[in-house]
């Protein structure tokens, strides 16, 4: 199964036009992949829904404007991770 998020998606959203951070982007990718996993217990692939991809592109987003920093608020997403999220007991 693909990632949720390709590159070139990535990249688009980003609004990215140049390859030299193509590393950089596919790392925040899988780090947001790894993060949204573990929030809502489920795996992402390339046929998740819409709103847990675009989560994920707006992890990337955020972890892309405030590199070096260690933020990657997921509170502003919980509307729509929420209903997504596996009960764990």
């Amino acid at each position: 199964m693909a990632d949720p998020v390709s590159l070139d998606e990535a990249k688009l959203f980003l609004r990215v036009s140049h390859d030299a951070e193509d590393t950089l982007i596919t790392t925040l990718i899988a780090a947001a992949k790894t993060r949204l996993e573990g929030e809502a217990g489920v795996g992402l692939d390339d046929a998740s829904p819409v709103p847990l991809r675009l989560c994920l592109l707006y992890l990337v987003a955020q972890a892309y404007q405030n590199r070096g920093e260690t933020v990657m608020d997921t509170d502003a997403l919980e509307a729509w991770l929420s209903p997504y999220r596996e009960v764990r007991l």
